[in-house]
């Protein structure tokens, strides 16, 4: 989900607000999911940049919006864009996401930024950016990215997923290994889904029948994007089939009406990735979600191929390590970027990194302090919201200065796929206030007595194996009020560990997090402390090195 950009930066990225509006002066757009358009409609300006597929399939369902406040720019393509404070260069690349999605590179006084917008980056992404910001085997960039601006949806998903044409190459194999289904039905409603159509259209010579009536948004997109495969005929094999929620209950009943009417039973494939990160299963479909190198039935008769179009942490990782960027912010959902190892080790474990630059591209400031070993505030995962075009940057040359890093409380919404992933009616029990503690801080938090007493609560805190925590370990047998208490604990850590039901959330978040398994958006406690302790340990093992020389910290 888009966030806003921070102060001192003319343009938005797929922010339609009226802050964005009144004080940006260039919007682009990098895709036309519904998500990242959201009230484009109320709070749209000239110009925005966009690619002409994107314009177009936007404009589909935007007929209220003009085409002249749209400008073009095309993969590969740069635009020089005059602006009072200052030019500057954007470019577009491909995001390997869905069709007229794109990154942007922007190049200017205030650094050197890429926004993902929503993403699949894989090595050819990567590779298709200039040599200067991408490393090479052994070598780091010659010019490191000031901010990456990243698509973290599943920044907590550890497992490797098959790339889109493995998954695709999967999509068809389930289909020859069931020639008695006399109709396949397949749940590709989503932009970003038109290669299985046209894949499976060509593989088996039969076109695609799309309901107009009962799906128009799609049967539009696909008339845009691939008309030479839709079928208006009910009688083909091959039938689109709705994937929003209640896809279990309608895959049941057509699966029920064969069997009424003596015909064979259909095949129902589901690519998507939702099924193996999200949802939550029984043990033994837990089992079978590790096999994703081919299609997997679920208790429901439902096939799920694991098809994303978003990057897993591996992928994520991979990226960062060849960018090598000063800093990173995640789009969607905001705090995943915690997840990943590379900003835990580079970014907010290495006030070497915080240049001033980068200081100044995030509207951060510098405050001194008499300790050297925390962070004073936690991190929010928003920038500020911009309220006119420049901000003023504190100096300080103070080498020893703490560097306590804020923004604004003011955040946009926050999805995990957008109303076009999870098909939601109302996505408001999603924006929440979200914090991003680094990793070397002190834990703190905001307003809610809930979540301080958690935070506050040593139980939540992994125990040291120290010689009185053996001597409890050894009792716990002896002691059945004490062994109460550590069931209690186990509970609690239990519960953490889950990132499931965190204090602090109300009870209408927590009731969509829970039967969806998304966790929620706090990060590891666990984590958290151990890179504080690790964290002090470099710290103070530098001061010692350095106390006979008095040479100042960096």
């Amino acid at each position: 989900m888009p966030i806003e950009m921070p102060q001192g930066l003319p343009f938005s990225v797929d922010t339609w607000t009226p802050s964005s509006k009144t004080s940006k002066r260039h919007h682009f757009l990098t895709h036309a999911h519904k998500d990242h358009s959201s009230n484009i409609t109320s709070h749209s300006s000239f110009p925005i940049y966009s690619t002409l597929l994107t314009k177009t399939l936007l404009l589909q369902h935007y007929p209220h919006l003009h085409d002249s406040l749209f400008l073009e720019i095309e993969v590969g393509q740069s635009l020089i864009i005059h602006d009072p404070d200052g030019d500057f260069t954007v470019t577009a690349f491909d995001a390997n996401h869905c069709p007229g999605a794109v990154m942007f590179l922007f190049e200017g006084e205030f650094g050197n930024i890429l926004h993902t917008g929503d993403c699949r980056i894989n090595l050819e992404c990567l590779l298709n950016l200039p040599d200067k910001y991408v490393g090479r085997k052994g070598k780091k960039a010659t010019c490191p990215l000031d901010c990456v601006f990243l698509d973290c949806t599943f920044g907590n998903f550890t497992r490797s997923m098959p790339t889109k044409q493995s998954s695709i190459q999967q999509v068809v194999n389930c289909i020859w290994k069931h020639p008695d289904a006399s109709t396949v039905y397949l749940t590709c409603d989503v932009l970003g889904q038109e290669d299985i159509l046209v894949q499976v259209s060509q593989t088996f010579g039969a076109k695609i029948y799309v309901d107009k009536a009962q799906n128009p948004e799609c049967f539009k997109n696909l008339m845009v994007t691939v008309p030479e495969i839709i079928s208006e005929d009910p009688s083909s094999r091959f039938h689109l089939f709705d994937g929003s929620p209640g896809l279990y209950e309608r895959a049941q009943a057509k699966l029920v009406e064969a069997k009424a009417l003596l015909q064979t039973e259909p095949l129902i494939v589901r690519p998507s990735a939702q099924w193996y990160a999200c949802e939550e299963v029984s043990d033994v479909q837990n089992t079978r979600k590790k096999r994703m190198n081919e299609a997997v039935r679920d208790q429901f008769g439902v096939w799920h191929v694991c098809y994303s179009m978003h990057s897993s942490k591996e992928e994520l990782e991979e990226a960062l390590q060849l960018l090598a960027p000063r800093w990173v912010v995640s789009t969607t959902p905001p705090c995943r970027a915690m997840e990943l190892n590379y900003v835990k080790k580079y970014c907010f474990n290495s006030k070497a990194g915080l240049n001033n630059s980068v200081l100044k591209l995030l509207d951060m400031t510098v405050e001194t302090s008499d300790f050297v070993d925390t962070f004073v505030k936690p991190v929010n995962c928003y920038p500020v919201p911009c309220t006119k075009t420049k901000s003023p940057i504190k100096q300080y040359t103070d080498a020893k200065a703490l560097e306590e890093l804020t923004l604004s409380d003011n955040r946009s919404p926050v999805t995990l796929f957008g109303r076009a992933r999870l098909g939601l009616q109302d996505v408001d029990f999603l924006r929440v206030q979200c914090n991003i503690l680094p990793v070397n801080a002190p834990l703190q938090t905001d307003s809610s007595d809930a979540r301080q007493e958690c935070l506050d609560d040593p139980a939540e805190v992994k125990w040291e194996r120290s010689p009185e925590r053996k001597e409890d370990l050894h009792n716990v047998n002896k002691n059945p009020q004490l062994e109460e208490v550590q069931e209690n604990t186990r509970v609690r850590k239990s519960a953490s560990n889950e990132n499931i039901g965190s204090p602090g959330l109300s009870e209408h978040i927590k009731k969509y997090y829970r039967p969806m398994n998304i966790p929620t958006l706090l990060p590891s406690l666990v984590d958290l402390r151990n890179s504080m302790k690790r964290a002090k340990r470099r710290i103070d093992q530098f001061s010692a090195a350095n106390f006979d020389r008095k040479m100042p910290m960096d």
